[in-house]
């Protein structure tokens, strides 16, 4: 027990000598720390002192370099301006004295001005005295003037009063007045002035016959251009009615993706414009027309017009389309009674159908050329065998109108090739080639096919016109007429192919008939657009007529 309680005041005895001595140690490193920090501080004071001292001195220097700077530019500025001062001086003294130099110039010029004004003045002064005497001049040969001029007037009025009585002597004598002599004279000089110029017309015409090669080129070349543009416009183009402008829409669809399919489809170009309830078909080749058009009628009857639904459609119309040609030419040899033609010659006689020239159906045409190739063949006297041929020849002679293929070779020689592919005899294939004599005939069936190709053609009605510009050319054709004097009437005959004009007897004579029927034929030749050739008859007529009572 008492170890114990030796042992705890021992304790506390060290805790308490622990305490005062970790005390004691505490207090003098504060006290260490303090002396530490108060150094610290001097110190501070003092760099920043010396700093202070520091920037006080670049301070007064830089406002010391200030100072010197300045004073040197203004030196340097005060002596420019003392400088400028002293050339602007001299350039004013310079400038005084040119100055100076001028005005004594001007000076010097003022008096050569002034000697040079008087002399002009005397030399004026000298003029008006030499033009007053001129005057007095002038004055007495006028009065000489007019006393010639009396003189003058009395001998004219003597010479009238002769000529009067001389001209009144002459109508004594001719029995004419002077206005009826001059009119006789008048007519007399018209009528040989045409005369003349018609012989010198005709003999014109005449030597231009010498020419006739080159003025024929000349002449085709610019019925092309007249008539190449109507005659496109009717055989590329095929205008498709609608019931209303509504369906126009439908038609070119969301963007124009119906038309494009449409066009791509058939190949055939559709022009959609302010029309009322028509669109456009146009595309040189009638079949794709054809195909377009059939294809649009079953489109819009069906109602629903979309690319898939267009391609379905043209691809029915045209196996359809197909069928129809190939069944239209075995219909058309079967009634021209025409046996073993090529299956595809067949086919091109069907295209045939489709295709027209000057408005007149190809089809139609070689069948009328078929028929009348038969029958100058018959009236000819020709075997049985030549009349099929002559009738084989004139179906196929405008079959290369119809070839699928692209050629740069005319139809004529177009169709001998295809026909020649085919196995067709010589003899047709030379009447094929041969019938715008493009390559030579060398047998009777082809000039038999080349007048009956002509015929067909030629005869009026075969090739249309529009009617609104025929009727036009037709009165243009009879005005043109009535324009002459002592024309009564004129009729335009035969499609306009012949003009027939009557004339008054009592204005007209028979020599001048047939220098009007040449001039009439001139003018139409120089003024009017017509296809082929104008005859003009000038017809005369003397009636006498009496009455027995």
């Amino acid at each position: 027990m008492d170890s114990i309680l030796g042992l705890v005041i021992g304790v506390l005895v060290g805790s308490g000598a622990g305490y005062f001595m970790v005390q004691t140690i505490f207090k003098s490193k504060v006290k260490d720390a303090n002396n530490k920090a108060d150094i610290s501080l001097k110190e501070a004071e003092l760099t920043a002192k010396r700093k202070l001292d520091e920037a006080e001195n670049k301070a007064e220097k830089i406002v010391a370099k200030a100072e010197q700077t300045n004073e040197s530019i203004k030196q340097k500025k005060i002596q420019e301006a003392r400088e400028n001062f002293a050339k602007l001086k001299t350039e004013f003294e310079t400038w005084k004295a040119d100055q100076k130099v001028e005005i004594k110039e001007r000076e010097l010029t003022a008096i050569a001005l002034e000697k040079e004004l008087k002399t002009k003045q005397d030399a004026i002064l000298s003029e008006m005295e030499s033009i007053e005497s001129r005057e007095l001049e002038l004055a007495t040969i006028k009065e000489n003037l007019d006393v010639q001029l009396k003189i003058v007037a009395k001998k004219k009025e003597e010479l009238d009063n002769a000529n009067e009585k001389f001209i009144k002597e002459l109508e004594t004598i001719a029995k004419l007045t002077e206005s009826q002599a001059k009119e006789q004279l008048l007519e007399a000089v018209r009528a040989k002035a045409q005369n003349d110029a018609m012989v010198i017309e005709k003999e014109a015409i005449a030597n231009a016959h010498t020419n006739a090669g080159k003025e024929a080129k000349k002449i085709v070349i610019q019925t092309i251009q007249r008539m190449c543009a109507e005659i496109t416009i009717e055989n590329s183009v095929s205008v498709f009615n609608l019931e209303s402008d509504d369906i126009k829409g439908q038609i070119i669809g969301r963007e124009g993706r119906n038309i494009r399919a449409l066009e791509a489809a058939t190949g055939a170009e559709i022009v959609v414009d302010d029309t009322p309830e028509a669109i456009v078909i146009s595309s040189f080749d009638p079949i794709r027309r054809e195909l377009c058009r059939l294809s649009l009628k079953k489109l819009v009857a069906d109602g629903r017009i979309h690319p898939a639904k267009i391609e379905e459609t043209v691809a029915k119309v045209k196996k359809q389309l197909d069928e129809q040609i190939i069944e239209i030419g075995e219909r058309t040899i079967i009634d021209l009674d025409i046996h073993g033609l090529a299956p595809y010659l067949v086919k091109m006689v069907g295209r045939l159908r489709f295709r027209s020239s000057y408005g007149q159906n190809l089809l139609k045409h070689s069948i009328e050329t078929a028929n009348l190739c038969a029958t100058m063949a018959a009236e000819l006297g020709l075997n049985p065998k030549q009349i099929k041929m002559a009738k084989r020849a004139g179906l196929l002679h405008d079959i290369g109108k119809v070839a699928e293929e692209d050629s740069e070779l005319s139809h004529a020689l177009l169709g001998m090739e295809i026909c020649e592919k085919h196995k067709e005899h010589a003899v047709i294939i030379n009447a094929v080639g041969a019938h715008h004599d493009e390559i030579e005939m060398n047998n009777i069936i082809s000039p038999i096919v080349q007048a009956c190709d002509a015929i067909s053609g030629a005869r009026p009605g075969a090739r249309r016109e529009i009617l609104e510009s025929y009727l036009k050319r037709i009165g243009e054709l009879e005005e043109l007429a009535l324009a002459y004097e002592g024309v009564q009437k004129a009729y335009a005959l035969q499609a306009g192919r012949e003009l027939r004009v009557i004339v008054e007897s009592e204005k007209v004579s028979d020599l001048f008939a047939d220098d009007l029927a040449f001039m009439i034929s001139q003018k139409i030749q120089d003024e009017m657009q017509y296809p082929g050739q104008v005859k003009v008859t000038v017809i005369r007529e003397k009636r006498a007529t009496a009455f027995a009572r």
